[in-house]
C-alpha cells in the first residue's frame, strides 16, 4: 500500500541507501539527497572518511541488507568480497599468544566499505522509483502542524510526505527541530578516546607458503605490568577485495602514528613481529589515514513527548558507536529493515507511527549500545554522560578482559557457547540474553573447572613471536 507521494532520504551512504530500499515499496517516489558526487566504482569520497579503515559487515547486517535488496551478498562476493570463516581463516593473537585454529559457527564477508556502498548503490539504482540526486546540500526542514512537510536544499525546496535523516554523526536535523519548536533531545555520550590509523597494501603474488591465514588480529595485551604502549593496540591486517589488505592499528587514549615512516616503525613494536613482517612483504598503495571521531553518541529522540510526524532517523544520525566494535553499518541496516516492517503495517504516518517506530528502534539499538558501554566504560580516559563512577569503572576495567577471555576460551571448546558468542558478536542476541542461558552458564563453568585442572582440550597461547600455528583443532572439542 502506498503511504504517500514523496519520501526524501537525507544522505547517500550505507544508512541512506538501506533506507531507500525500505521506503521504495510505500511511496511513489523516493529521493536520496547526497552532498558528494558519487563515484561509479568503489572509490573513496570526502563524505565517508572512515571508508579508509576496515569495516566488518556483521551477520545481522548481511541478513538485513539481503532482505532489503535480494542478491546483495552474492553481488558483493561477485564484486570481490571474501566469504570466510574467521576461526579458520584468521590468526588471532589473544591472551598471551596465538589461539588455535578450528571451525566455528560464524562466517563473514570481508570487503572494503567503498565496495559495500558501490554494490548498495547499484542495488538502489535498480529500483525504478528511487532517484539519487548528487551534489545536493540539505539546508533545513519545513514543518507544519507537528510534522515535516519538506526539505530545504541549496537548490530550492522539496515537498516531502516522509523524511529519513541519514546524515551521520554531524547531522543538523536536531538543531533544525529545536529551531522549529521541538525540545532538544537528550544525548547520551561516551568517548573512550579511540584513535585508529590505517594504510592500504597490495598483497604479494603468490602469497607466502606459510600464510594459511587471510586475516591477522592482534588483541591488546592482558599484561598489567610494564610494557610498550604499542602492546595496548588493537591491530588488524584486514583482507579486502582486489588482493589487497588494510593494515590498521588502534588504541584507547594513546597517540597514534600519522606519517608513513612512523606507521612502519610503530608496527615493529606491536606484540608480534608477524604484523610488520607481513607489511614488509606487501606493496603500500596509500598514505596513512587517521581517525579520531569515534565516540559513542545516542540522540534519544524516543524520549520526546511528541516526536515529529513524518521523520525518522537511521544510522549514526541517531546512534553512533565506537567503530572498533563494527556495529555501524549493521545497526543502520537493521533500523532500515525495521522501518520497512513498520511501514508495511501502517495505515497512516502520524505521530503514533513515529512513536511506535522509535520505541522499537530503541530496543534494537540497545543491544549494540550495551556492548559498546561494557568495554568503553572501563577506560580511565573515557568522557561523557555515560562515564561511570570511579569505583564502578575500576570494577569494569578489572573484570571485562578476564570475562571476555573466559567466554572466548569456552567458545573454543563448547559448541553451544561458540554459537551464542557468535550471535552476540553479530548483534543477533544481547549479551544479557546469552548470560541468562543455563546451557551457556554451564559451558562457562565447565570450561573454568577444566582450565583450573589443566585439562584444556584445545590448546592456546602459542608463541606470539613465532608464526601462528596452521593445525586444525576442529575435532578437539569438549565432550
Amino acid at each position: 500500500m502506498r503511504l504517500g507521494k514523496t519520501a526524501v532520504v537525507l544522505g547517500g551512504s550505507a544508512a541512506g541507501l538501506c533506507s531507500a530500499g525500505a521506503l521504495a515499496p510505500y511511496f511513489d517516489e523516493v529521493l536520496v539527497l547526497e552532498r558528494d558526487e558519487l563515484p561509479a566504482e568503489a572509490e573513496h569520497r570526502r563524505g565517508v572518511p572512515q571508508s579508509k579503515h576496515p569495516h566488518f559487515l556483521l551477520n545481522s547486517g548481511r541478513r538485513a541488507i539481503g532482505e532489503l535488496f535480494a542478491g546483495f551478498e552474492a553481488d558483493l562476493i561477485a564484486a570481490g568480497g571474501l566469504h570466510l570463516m574467521p576461526s579458520m581463516d584468521a590468526a588471532y593473537l589473544d591472551g598471551e599468544g596465538w589461539s588455535a585454529r578450528k571451525r566455528s559457527a560464524m562466517t563473514m564477508v570481508y570487503s572494503s566499505r567503498i565496495l559495500i556502498e558501490r554494490v548498495l548503490r547499484d542495488k538502489v539504482r535498480e529500483l525504478p522509483n528511487v532517484v539519487i540526486r548528487e551534489g545536493v546540500t540539505v539546508t533545513g526542514l519545513t514543518t507544519r502542524d507537528g510534522g515535516i512537510t519538506g526539505v530545504g536544499t541549496d537548490g530550492g525546496h522539496l515537498d516531502a510526505d516522509f523524511v529519513v535523516d541519514a546524515l551521520g554523526r554531524g547531522s543538523s536535523v536536531s538543531a533544525w527541530l529545536v529551531a522549529a519548536g521541538w525540545p532538544e533531545p537528550e544525548v547520551r555520550t561516551l568517548d573512550a578516546k579511540v584513535t585508529y590509523t590505517s594504510r592500504w597494501y597490495d598483497l604479494p603474488a603468490p602469497r607466502p607458503a606459510t600464510w594459511w591465514w587471510r586475516h591477522l588480529v592482534i588483541m591488546p595485551t592482558p599484561d598489567k605490568g610494564e610494557h610498550p604502549a604499542e602492546h595496548e593496540y588493537l591491530v588488524n591486517f584486514f583482507p579486502v577485495e582486489g588482493n589487497r589488505v588494510i593494515a590498521c592499528m588502534g588504541s584507547w587514549g594513546l597517540d597514534m602514528p600519522r606519517t608513513t615512516d612512523a606507521f612502519v616503525e610503530t608496527a615493529r613494536r606491536v606484540r608480534t613481529p608477524m604484523f610488520a613482517a607481513a607489511m614488509d612483504r606487501c606493496e603500500p598503495t596509500s598514505e596513512v589515514h587517521l581517525t579520531r571521531s569515534t565516540g559513542n553518541k545516542w540522540r534519544r529522540y524516543d524520549r520526546l513527548r511528541t516526536p515529529p510526524k513524518g521523520l525518522v532517523f537511521v544510522g549514526d544520525s541517531i546512534c553512533a558507536f565506537n567503530p572498533f566494535y563494527a556495529q555501524g553499518i549493521s545497526s543502520a541496516a537493521g533500523s532500515a529493515l525495521l522501518l520497512r516492517d513498520h511501514l508495511a503495517r501502517a495505515e497512516r504516518l502520524g505521530t503514533q507511527f513515529a512513536a511506535n517506530f522509535l520505541k522499537a528502534q530503541r530496543k534494537l539499538l540497545n543491544v549494540p549500545w550495551r556492548l559498546a558501554m561494557a568495554r568503553d566504560q572501563g577506560y580511565e580516559c573515557a568522557e561523557g554522560t555515560e562515564k561511570p563512577r570511579e569505583w564502578k569503572r575500576r570494577i569494569l576495567a578489572a573484570v571485562s578482559a578476564p570475562a571476555f577471555s573466559l567466554v572466548v576460551g569456552a567458545a573454543r571448546e563448547d559448541d553451544v557457547v561458540d554459537e551464542h558468542f557468535a550471535k552476540v558478536f553479530n548483534l543477533d542476541e544481547s549479551l544479557g540474553d546469552m548470560l541468562r542461558n543455563p546451557r551457556v552458564i554451564a559451558g562457562l563453568v565447565r570450561y573454568r573447572v577444566r582450565a583450573a585442572l589443566g585439562r584444556h582440550r584445545v590448546p592456546f597461547d602459542f608463541d606470539a613471536q613465532a608464526e601462528p600455528p596452521a593445525t586444525d583443532y576442529s575435532t578437539a572439542t569438549a565432550r
